[in-house]
């Protein structure tokens, strides 16, 4: 579904205008353009609250047969790769660790009311995911050298 699109001053010039448009929109939402700032989306609260709740129905029952059902562990595993084409690149084990690391933070996240871990799980697997694909690194990463080289000065300290 696309959504329609209006300028910030379109919105400050023309706001009875822009409220209309707003309500015969098919997707019940603007997309608010700002030339100087990040764009916003205009919808409406009755709007929100229906999108909050759908996915907030969704991630408790997603996660709720994650946890009780191994055979949709399988099911998830299996068609991961096409929600995330970059899996391809990660150890078998690994996969799973990003699996029961994502449901452990929809969960959480969930109960905060705040998918932001949600967006930084996904990438920091898919960075991992990057770092698997170009051989060379993935060699090092392989290697297992024993050896602990100490503590990461922290950045702008002396080594």
């Amino acid at each position: 579904m696309t959504v329609d699109e209006v300028s910030f001053s379109d919105l400050q010039l023309r706001g009875k205008a822009t409220v209309e448009r707003l309500r015969r929109s098919t997707a019940q939402s603007l997309l608010v353009r700002r030339r100087d700032a990040e764009d916003l989306v205009l919808t409406t609260a009755a709007r929100a609250e229906l999108e909050h709740t759908a996915a907030s129905v969704t991630t408790r029952m997603f996660v709720a047969v994650m946890q009780r059902d191994p055979r949709a562990r399988e099911v998830v595993t299996d068609v991961l790769p096409e929600v995330f084409p970059w899996v391809a690149f990660l150890p078998r084990d690994d996969v799973q660790e990003f699996i029961v690391e994502l449901v452990a933070t929809l969960r959480a996240a969930e109960s905060l009311d705040n998918p932001t871990p949600v967006v930084h799980v996904i990438d920091a697997w898919r960075h991992t995911a990057e770092a698997f694909a170009d051989p060379e690194l993935a060699a090092i990463l392989a290697a297992d050298t024993g050896d602990d080289l100490g503590e990461v000065p922290a950045p702008g300290d002396p080594a």
